[in-house]
């Protein structure tokens, strides 16, 4: 080979390593700037309960309703918002495709306190990502699969921390409670539950119950549900990234009716002004005639919850935050509960509910935006909790307290 062609190829041979050089520099600072990058949020896009079955009062699955027929207008005859849809990134982490929200997907198999909840996020380094936090309870929420339950999850991409399905998968929010709880006092935060589906205020202290001197001792064992087997402080983690998702937009139409711009949901600023069961509910939403529109029907259990605020409570430490767990844009029907306190009823969904794996449906799902209460009418599970009710009076009890007669907030599609 001639001496020029020897330095030719050389010329090329260093042209393509360097080429090949700043090719694998560029990949990796795209790499990093990806990962730099939170996930695209679609707020505030609701997704479905995934709870496709109609039932009666006693818990049995009905094979079809028609509209004008008793019970028609549940969750099933509607199915409101988007499928839930997921993609696993093969690392560890899970996609949300309607909320763009990531998860991590095998949670850690400790218990936390709040507090160690929130430096756990913090310091997580997961699928090559430094920035997790703690979700909030409407994030948490919207992945909360109501198709079966026990668990309320879809676990294909959801792992749980237990090794079995237990009511101990409790998971905490970045949501604190503003007011006081039996449990909790004055230090409580909101988690959900993924095996039973409740929203509940935990305690969130590390030793005690709550911060006050006269808090009320603990309730028996098997009062009120939900206590865990060891640390009774101790609850789950799963860090989520992402923009935060579920802030609401809330325009006041001038005609008894508010909507919500962010969900595209149009709700009765007003409630019913009485409480009625469950058959009623569904039949008053169904025969309802406001500001012109005759399609209002009763929500389902995630588009309920999405109207909650969980800065306010009846039981706020903060006078300027006392009041039922909503936008002060809506009216809550006021009450005296179970203690004779002043307070705010729970509000019907469409979405059934069964007590244990394997039992009929016999109950379906509230939103308290007052206090959700015990037996004795006490603050047990915090305003905004989301438990559920026996169907009709008389029907099958559940846990804690029951109310057979509930309110109803109207809602209907704005868009």
């Amino acid at each position: 080979m001639k001496r020029y062609e020897l330095i030719s190829a050389g010329v090329i041979l260093i042209t393509i390593m360097s080429m090949a050089i700043c090719s694998c520099e560029d990949n990796e600072n795209t790499i990093d700037a990806e990962q730099a990058e939170a996930p695209t949020v679609n707020n505030y896009l609701l997704t479905a309960t995934g709870q496709t079955s109609l039932y009666d009062n006693d818990g049995n699955e009905i094979s079809h309703l028609n509209e004008g027929d008793a019970l028609y207008g549940q969750d099933a005859n509607y199915m409101k918002g988007a499928e839930m849809a997921y993609k696993d990134n093969g690392d560890g982490t899970i996609t949300d495709l309607n909320t763009g929200l990531m998860w991590q997907s095998i949670p850690d198999s400790e218990d936390f306190t709040w507090d160690e909840a929130v430096e756990y996020c913090e310091n997580l380094e997961l699928g090559g990502y430094d920035d997790w936090r703690l979700p909030s309870c409407k994030e948490l929420y919207s992945i909360s699969d109501f198709s079966s339950g026990w668990p309320y999850l879809n676990t294909t991409y959801f792992k749980l921390a237990g090794e079995g399905v237990t009511k101990d998968e409790q998971y905490w929010s970045s949501d604190k409670y503003v007011g006081i709880t039996v449990e909790g006092q004055d230090n409580a935060a909101f988690g959900v539950n993924h095996v039973t589906g409740h929203i509940k205020a935990y305690p969130a202290g590390d030793s005690g119950f709550g911060t006050m001197e006269t808090g009320t001792p603990p309730p028996p064992a098997g009062e009120g549900a939900e206590m865990p087997m060891g640390n009774p402080f101790g609850k789950q983690v799963r860090a989520v990234r992402g923009d935060n998702y579920g802030i609401n937009d809330f325009t006041d139409n001038g005609d008894g009716t508010i909507t919500d711009n962010s969900t595209g949901l149009m709700w009765a600023q007003n409630d019913s002004g009485e409480a009625m069961d469950w058959e009623d509910a569904l039949a008053y939403a169904e025969n309802s005639d406001l500001a012109g529109y005759t399609d209002w029907r009763l929500p389902n259990v995630k588009e309920l919850q999405s109207i909650v605020d969980y800065s306010y409570s009846p039981s706020a430490t903060d006078a300027s935050k006392v009041g039922p767990a909503i936008d002060p844009v809506f009216s809550c029907t006021p009450i005296t509960n179970e203690a004779g306190d002043s307070d705010y009823g729970y509000y019907w969904t469409g979405t059934s509910a069964h007590f244990t794996s394997g039992e009929p449906y016999y109950y379906a799902w509230y939103v308290a935006f007052g206090r959700a209460v015990n037996g004795e009418g006490l603050d047990f599970h915090g305003a905004g909790g989301v438990r559920f009710d026996t169907k009709y009076e008389g029907g099958p009890l559940g846990e804690g307290g029951e109310r057979y007669y509930n309110y109803v907030r109207l809602v209907r599609d704005a868009k």
